[in-house]
C-alpha cells in the first residue's frame, strides 16, 4: 500500500503533545552515534512526509540529519493501543516549507521559539508502519505503508 496518511492517523500525529504522547525522533549524529529526542512539534505537512520544528537550529539533531538524512520516529498512545512507526529521509524545510512546519507545530512549540531561530525539517516517508488500537472484535488493526517506488 502506498503512503497516504489517514485521517486517523493524522489527528494521532498532530494532537501528540497536546495528548501527553510527543513524538521520538531517532538520528545519527555527525559522529555516526545514535540519539534519541522527543519532538512536540512533530505534525503531518503532506499525505507522505511529517515536518517538525527544532528549536536549535545547530543542535544535534540538526547536524546529524545533515550528516545522514535517514530518520526514524515513533509514536505511542497506550490507552488507545496505538503504536506507530515512521521512517524516511529528513531536509531542511526552506522558504514557504519553512514557514509552514512552524506554523503547524502546536502553539506551545511555536511560543518556546516565537522569533522563529530554529530551523524547520520535513520528513519524506519510505515507511510507516504499526497498530491503530483493536477493532470491534478486538482484532488488531495494523498499519504497513511503504513508498512506491
Amino acid at each position: 500500500m502506498p503512503i497516504q496518511l489517514t485521517d486517523e492517523i493524522r489527528e494521532h500525529v498532530n494532537g501528540a503533545l497536546v495528548a501527553g504522547n510527543p513524538m521520538i525522533i531517532a538520528s545519527v549524529d555527525e559522529a555516526g552515534k545514535p540519539r534519541l529526542s522527543f519532538r512536540g512539534s512533530v505534525a503531518v505537512f503532506s499525505d507522505d512526509q511529517l515536518g517538525f520544528w527544532a528549536r536549535n537550529a545547530e543542535g544535534a539533531t540538526a547536524g546529524g540529519i545533515g550528516a545522514n538524512p535517514n530518520v526514524a520516529l515513533m509514536y505511542r498512545a497506550p490507552a488507545q493501543r496505538v503504536m506507530l512507526q515512521f521512517a524516511g529521509r529528513a531536509r531542511p524545510a526552506v522558504g514557504a516549507e519553512r514557514d509552514q512546519v512552524f506554523e503547524n507545530a502546536p502553539e506551545f512549540e511555536r511560543n518556546a521559539d516565537p522569533e522563529r531561530k530554529g530551523a524547520g525539517f520535513i520528513v519524506d516517508l519510505d515507511k510507516v508502519e504499526g497498530l491503530l488500537g483493536l477493532d470491534a472484535e478486538g482484532g488488531r488493526r495494523l498499519v504497513r505503508m511503504t513508498r512506491e517506488g
